[in-house]
């Protein structure tokens, strides 16, 4: 899926860049059905490519918008890999699509919610933002599978992501609902919580199907 060319080009060299050396017949084999060498030329017009015979270097003006493009599209792997358990070309594609849509705020929120990770799902580094550099950021992510409370924390249910049904139906009705503060007091053989007055005793499986924040450390 093409969107801005500027942006395609230049991700791509970074792409290719961090395996070697990019290069036009490299960046052709990749977008076969993109006019490649046109794009080129306006890049290295504007100063973003330097075109050394077949090789391409980003400039330090086309280095920083490949590393935000690079950093949005892995983000958005991660997010679809770890929260929707996507993967392969369906993953790629909905990143593709999904990257576009994330302003600076949003993106640096998706990083901080993921937890900052430092890989993609292709196991390529996911370049760093300011939110991955500021000493006072909370290392772990915001929104986390229940069992990775502390034991005797609480959190607050963000979302449930069940596998079947009839789990978040059966969950409603014994009051586990997004908005419910649970407190983690055993993870196994069963994942117990409590929340109110009451203790609840669940599969690990469908535990780590129910998404929450933390609201206390104690």
């Amino acid at each position: 899926m093409i969107h801005d060319p500027r942006e395609e080009i230049l991700e791509r060299v970074f792409a290719l860049g961090e395996e070697g050396d990019a290069t036009v017949a490299g960046l052709e084999a990749m977008l076969p059905d993109f006019n490649v060498r046109d794009e080129i030329a306006k890049l290295v017009a504007s100063k973003h490519l330097v075109n050394e015979g077949d090789r391409l270097l980003l400039t330090a003006e086309g280095e920083e918008i490949a590393r935000l493009v690079v950093r949005r599209n892995r983000l958005a792997e991660r997010l679809l890999a770890d929260l929707f358990d996507l993967r392969g070309e369906v993953m790629e594609a909905g990143a593709c699509a999904f990257e576009h849509a994330l302003s600076p705020e949003v993106t640096a929120s998706v990083c901080t919610f993921l937890g900052h990770p430092p890989l993609c799902p292709h196991q390529k580094p996911i370049p760093q933002g300011e939110c991955c550099t500021s000493a006072a950021r909370e290392m772990r992510p915001l929104v986390t599978p229940l069992p990775d409370l502390d034991i005797g924390n609480a959190g607050r249910i963000v979302f449930i992501a069940p596998k079947y049904i009839d789990r978040l139906n059966r969950l409603s009705s014994l009051g586990v609902i997004a908005g419910s503060v649970v407190r983690l007091r055993q993870r196994r053989p069963a994942c117990v919580i409590e929340f109110g007055e009451t203790s609840l005793a669940l599969d690990p499986e469908i535990a780590r199907e129910i998404f929450v924040k933390r609201v206390d450390a104690g």
